[in-house]
């Protein structure tokens, strides 16, 4: 017998779980396989890849009512010339002014009651108005006298210029207007002043002096129009130019305004309008994409883009012009340039929607990567207002989903930071639910292209961790929770949780968000026939359950986890049964793939030891198990049969008064009859590991022996299969507690086959070893000659290896990394070694007597 303590040793936790932030070894990955309780592998749904471009697939939800269409026609007159106009700030309506008639010439008038006269010619009116009106807004911020303390020489500089303003003999530039200031700003009392009100009191002009005057009679009624009158009417004094003085910049900074202004209209007319001009007459194609690249740099030389320069109109009308002519490439430049240029609202979205048109065709691909659009699109989605261009950023994002899908564009939208746009896009639409309580318009549509760009993109391990350090995986769940009627948008998250989850440190963060599992689950309910979202959400639980024994506890605890589980088993059952078989034999269908994923998560679940017995003692759970395994075979469908039986294998390891698997053992053994005879090796691998836990019974040794199982055992053991080796001697060695059943080791050369194991694997698996000689050591029970018992020659053998191999420093290979050497030599010392020290007596004595080891589990 075992002493106590070495009987310790040998009862070690077969299922004990690392911790989740403990980085996995080398040695805990090749132990997994040895343990009763096991995870299992599946292979993640596929996706395949949309044969035409469309912002939604064949597979969406939305009806081509619902939906923005993907095929437009766009032309010139597509685009608004209203945004053409540089911004010029808030501009008020103007009040209506019902003219006066003119006082009589032979009559002297009042200079402060007269109205200066208009000139004749429209344009120098509009000129005129938009120089005193700049002119009003630079008195009104300081900026209508210059300092006083300028050079004389400086101050009385006079400039030409048709936008002159004269406010007595003071003249100074300001926006485009000169202005010379007097030389006494005192003077300015005797000087009549004309001012223009820029909005709403723009057509009125009047004389400063006008102190001592009735208003005229359509504003007699006071209001708002009465006191801007007024207001306009009353005279500035001494105090008002002081406190104007103070305010003023100086004349220097003026005139080095006057100067910039003058250096851009020499570069527009030596170097852009030349450039426009040829534009306008060019014919060919390829002049005009390389005229088109020349007016780009251009601009950008003369610090002309943006949508503050004043000439911007004469360039955007020429490029929407352009539109018509239908090239793909020129397009794309007229776009990047007509976006470099800030266009808004429906000029926005008309360019977006232009380069969207254009990369709907994969042969364009290239074009964009060497226009470098993408930069623009991104520029966008960062710069311009989510509220207000939702719809402008459907396409763009459209266009990103498009070129995500092509592997050349993955780096450069990585180093570009494509996804962090992404998720703070996915925040904002988040925040604006909690904030107004409703959806933005088209936000759907929106959300459905940028999770199908995010599924592309997290193929780059780059992209992953970037998923984790700006929190993109909470996001995706609020956003599964605020958008879960839009089937659309959770399969895509759905497609990108079973990408990511298939890495530890990305499965680790979503288990985390505790919130997933009721997530997950509602989904399931909600969407139950929905396949291809279904079996995504399955694979995710499968891959959460699989290393994390909290996630299992937080799994089994949301309310009806189980049952949902049950009921998703029942559906797909009924549906597999009456649904075809798929035209490709290898294949699962559709109905199978999900339960293959679901038994999965069945098998991880059954790890956690509160939930395992549970699960045990479930009669629909085992009742829906076995009808799998009574209804398909290897050949139906190898993954669902390998799977089931390795869910059974993880319940029949809790030996529990009231298990389902202990009460259907008999039947369960002879269902794994078509396994062991099959030729699949997975197969047969989970068939023996199954026997390996039920043959603790009596009642299943009996059946093992009658039906000759003992010798397909035996068999095994020359398979050379590390993995057959390990759990067939299991089995054996639950046969050799029954003292009458020892005599089976000798049918078919059993005893040999073991020493040949323990020689073959013994230094790279002393787990095996350590079956090996507990097997030989019950099997040698009362024997009084080990000759006798195992045979000289096997005698010998055995003597050899035991002292050898019981040698440290022969036993422990030392060119093993440290990692490995630790693993060997704790299995070692723990289990092999006290078991076969005590063997190893026994067979020097001779004619020990010693009591067998009463061990019924591996």
């Amino acid at each position: 017998m075992l002493s106590s303590n070495d009987k310790k040793l040998e009862k070690m936790d077969p299922f004990h779980q690392p911790s989740v932030s403990k980085q996995k070894t080398s040695a805990e990955i090749i132990s997994e396989a040895r343990n009763a309780l096991r995870t299992i592998r599946t292979q993640r749904p596929f996706t395949p890849q949309e044969v035409q471009r469309k912002l939604f697939g064949p597979a969406s939800s939305r009806t081509p009512e619902s939906r923005p269409p993907s095929s437009f026609s766009l032309h010139a007159s597509s685009f608004e010339s209203s945004d053409c106009r540089p911004i010029s700030g808030t501009r008020l309506s103007p009040l209506e002014l019902k003219p006066k008639a003119l006082p009589s010439p032979a009559v002297e008038e009042d200079p402060c009651l007269a109205f200066p006269k208009p000139p004749v010619d429209p344009a120098k009116i509009r000129r005129i108005s938009s120089a005193r009106a700049r002119l009003f807004r630079a008195a009104s911020q300081g900026a209508l006298l210059p300092n006083k303390s300028l050079p004389s020489a400086e101050s009385k500089k006079t400039v030409e210029s048709k936008e002159t303003v004269m406010m007595g003999d003071l003249t100074v530039k300001t926006n485009g207007i000169y202005l010379t200031e007097s030389n006494a700003i005192g003077s300015l009392k005797s000087h009549p002043l004309q001012l223009t009100y820029d909005g709403g009191f723009r057509e009125i002009k009047e004389q400063a002096l006008f102190r001592g005057t009735s208003l005229p009679p359509h504003l007699k009624n006071g209001g708002d129009q009465g006191k801007r009158w007024a207001r306009a009417s009353s005279c500035p004094s001494v105090s008002d130019l002081s406190r104007l003085e103070t305010k003023a910049v100086s004349k220097a900074n003026l005139q080095e305004k006057d100067t910039e202004i003058e250096i851009d209209e020499v570069f527009w007319n030596t170097r852009i309008v030349p450039i426009l001009h040829e534009l306008e007459k060019e014919e060919n194609i390829e002049t005009v994409c390389a005229t088109c690249t020349e007016l780009q740099h251009a601009l950008e030389e003369g610090n002309m883009l943006g949508n503050k320069f004043k000439r911007r109109s004469i360039l955007l009308k020429t490029l929407y012009k352009l539109v018509d002519v239908g090239s793909d490439l020129l397009s794309l430049k007229l776009a990047k340039i007509i976006l470099a240029l800030k266009v808004s609202r429906k000029n926005l979205l008309n360019v977006c929607k232009l380069i969207f048109k254009i990369s709907r065709s994969e042969k364009n691909d290239s074009l964009i990567q060497n226009e470098n659009i993408l930069e623009s699109l991104l520029g966008v989605l960062r710069s311009e207002d989510l509220q207000t261009n939702t719809e402008a950023f459907l396409y763009c994002v459209g266009t990103i989903k498009f070129i995500s899908g092509n592997p050349r564009f993955l780096d450069e939208m990585i180093i570009k930071g494509t996804l962090g746009i992404l998720a703070h896009l996915i925040k904002q639409m988040n925040e604006n639910i909690k904030t107004c309580g409703t959806c933005l318009p088209n936000s759907g549509h929106l959300l459905v292209q940028i999770t199908a760009t995010l599924r592309n993109l997290v193929d780059s391990p780059q992209a992953r961790s970037q998923c984790l350090s700006v929190d993109t995986l909470p996001q995706l769940c609020t956003v599964t929770e605020l958008y879960v009627d839009d089937k659309d948008v959770c399969t895509n998250i759905a497609r990108i949780f079973s990408k990511l989850t298939s890495y530890r440190n990305c499965c680790t963060a979503l288990a985390n968000c505790s919130r997933c599992y009721a997530l997950f689950l509602n989904l399931i309910n909600k969407y139950q026939k929905k396949q291809d979202l279904v079996v995504r959400i399955v694979f995710i639980l499968g891959n959460l359950t699989a290393k994390n024994n909290q996630a299992r506890e937080h799994f089994s605890k949301e309310k009806g986890s189980i049952q949902t589980l049950l009921s998703l088993f029942q559906t797909y059952h009924q549906l597999d049964l009456h649904s075809p078989r798929p035209a490709w034999p290898s294949l699962p269908s559709e109905a199978e793939d999900v339960l293959i994923k679901l038994t999965r998560v069945l098998a991880n679940i059954a790890i956690h030891p509160r939930v395992g017995p549970s699960l045990a003692a479930n009669q629909a759970v085992v009742g829906l198990l076995l009808t799998t395994l009574e209804s398909k075979s290897l050949d139906d469908c190898e993954e669902l049969v390998i799977n089931t039986t390795a869910t059974i294998n993880n319940l029949s390891f809790y030996q529990v008064k009231n298990s389902i698997i202990q009460d259907k053992k008999l039947y369960i053994a002879e269902l794994l009859l078509k396994l062991l005879v099959s030729k699949n090796m997975d197969g047969i691998l989970e068939a023996v590991r199954v026997f390996g836990n039920l043959s603790q019974d009596h009642d299943i040794c009996d059946f093992i022996v009658q039906n000759n199982v003992h010798n397909f055992m035996i068999a095994l053991l020359d398979t050379k299969h590390q993995d057959l080796c390990f759990s067939a001697c299991g089995v054996l060695l639950n046969l050799t507690v029954d003292k009458h059943k020892r005599v089976v080791l000798k049918e078919g050369g059993g005893i040999k086959k073991l020493v040949d194991c323990l020689r073959d694997f013994g230094p790279t698996d002393w787990q095996l070893a350590c079956l090996v000689c507990k097997t030989l050591w019950n099997f040698s029970e009362n024997t009084t000659s080990a000759s006798a018992c195992f045979g000289d020659e096997d005698t010998n053998t055995l003597l050899v290896l035991l002292s050898s191999f019981l040698d440290e420093e022969l036993a422990l290979d030392s060119s093993f990394d440290q990692d490995l050497k630790n693993y060997h030599k704790l299995h070692w010392e723990r289990e092999f070694k006290p078991v076969a020290q005590q063997l190893l007596n026994r067979i020097q004595s001779h004619h020990t007597f010693l009591e067998p080891l009463a061990i019924s589990s591996f």
